[in-house]
């Protein structure tokens, strides 16, 4: 299997997993907010942080644009909720001056192409399609262009869609993520035996990116192989907005990485031997003389 450079880290086999928190929309517009979930990366441990980046006009279905809801800011259209989410130039310039004083490295999700442009002002280390965008050729096409690595989330696709935005991508540049976009978490739906599937047909770096309560599935994962993996982060999972109930609090993200470093230390060499902790056993638990060779 392939591996990839990202940023200062190498992704794939013989190399750490690559924990990316995402912060996604989990700041509810506030700089702060976005500013304390990155300080729980770095005391986790984690590789990188990342957000979400959309033009509300050309992201938002028209349908949707002019339907009311309750926000935190009072009622208002959902267009208009979208625009008092969404960061721009002066937000993201503090949140790239702070994540470098944190040596965190970050990135985001464009969903459109003038989003992606946005990003062209930062030096981020990769590009990510998200699952909603896998469809979207030109702006595959214009992540393709920028010649940097891009990571492409796969729920709700299928293969026939994923092989076609494979083929408009450098797959020397490519880090493929298995997820199933739904926020009802069932376990029989986490299907982690596609990790496999995608290393065995596109040869590259694979990963998983999880929506489900807690960490078990992101744990076996890694176990089964996922180099690169990606969890929702919140302060509080109940704080407002639809990311925050599938994210980890602070406390559980440390645990979990904590556990990934456990999982990659315990994988071992795949070859069969005797440890010198177990010889102590031996010779207090077995009878039989044990024959060498």
């Amino acid at each position: 299997m392939a591996s990839l450079q990202i940023g200062d880290s190498r992704i794939g086999r013989g190399s750490p997993v690559y924990v990316v928190a995402e912060i996604g929309i989990n700041h509810n517009g506030d700089v702060n907010i976005a500013k304390q979930l990155i300080d729980a990366a770095v005391d986790a441990g984690c590789n990188a942080v990342k957000f979400q980046k959309r033009t509300p006009d050309a992201c938002v279905p028209q349908k949707q644009k002019m339907q009311r809801r309750d926000t935190p800011w009072g009622r208002m259209t959902y267009i208009d909720y979208r625009h008092r989410m969404e960061f721009g130039t002066r937000a993201y310039t503090e949140i790239d001056r702070y994540c470098r004083k944190k040596k965190m490295a970050w990135f985001a999700s464009c969903w459109d192409m003038e989003s992606l442009a946005f990003m062209d002002q930062f030096e981020t280390p990769c590009y990510k399609v998200a699952s909603a965008c896998l469809t979207d050729d030109t702006l595959l096409e214009g992540m393709c262009r920028k010649n940097k690595p891009v990571v492409l989330s796969t729920g709700m696709s299928t293969m026939e869609q994923i092989r076609r935005a494979v083929n408009l991508l450098d797959e020397n540049n490519l880090l493929m993520v298995h997820t199933t976009s739904s926020y009802q978490f069932n376990p029989d739906e986490v299907n982690l035996r596609v990790i496999d599937s995608f290393r065995r047909e596109f040869g590259c770096p694979v990963g998983y990116s999880g929506h489900e309560i807690g960490y078990a599935p992101t744990l076996a994962a890694v176990a089964i192989g996922a180099v690169f993996v990606e969890r929702h982060i919140t302060l509080d999972r109940s704080m407002w907005g639809s990311d925050h109930p599938i994210s980890l609090d602070p406390d559980q993200l440390k645990n979990m990485v904590a556990d990934i470093r456990i999982i990659e230390r315990a994988m071992g060499s795949g070859v069969k031997q005797v440890y010198d902790s177990e010889r102590i056993a031996s010779e207090k638990l077995r009878n039989c003389r044990v024959v060498s060779g």
